[in-house]
């Protein structure tokens, strides 16, 4: 199999409240926006996309049909968290985690949206003591 796309999909009760967020604090642009199910995709990189889409819809197996997102984790990898930190602070976002330095390799803080995703901002940094022998030939952050 050759996976030509990869996105997370955000299950939700409230598709346009949610699609808003991200287009709001994470500056996605809508590519399709539909009631029930919103493509989102960063203007500046194609690469990078989210979608929105109400649980209950009906391209959703009946098993599985009426959940929403939980236990769900995003990593956004931005350039400079310190400034991401400062302008969702300062837009009322919950700040769970506030802003650190991990000595695996992060600087980052956790935040969520209006389900309870949590959105993880991180930009890699040189690890420390035992996290440097952990990681794979090449893949090192510098």
């Amino acid at each position: 199999m050759k996976v030509t796309s990869y996105y997370p999909v955000v299950m939700t009760t409230d598709v346009a409240g949610t699609a808003d967020f991200y287009q709001e604090h994470f500056g996605f642009r809508a590519l399709f926006t539909a009631d029930w199910y919103v493509h989102l995709q960063l203007p500046d990189d194609p690469r990078v996309n989210l979608a929105v889409l109400d649980g209950a819809n009906q391209t959703i197996p009946a098993v599985a049909r009426g959940q929403v997102a939980g236990g769900l984790l995003l990593n956004f990898e931005v350039e400079d968290p310190d400034s991401a930190y400062e302008r969702l602070r300062a837009a009322g976002l919950p700040i769970l985690l506030e802003l650190r330095d991990e000595p695996f390799g992060q600087r980052h803080f956790i935040t969520s949206d209006p389900n309870g995703v949590l959105i993880d901002i991180i930009k890699p940094i040189p690890p420390s003591g035992e996290y440097v022998e952990q990681y794979a030939e090449g893949a090192l952050p510098v």
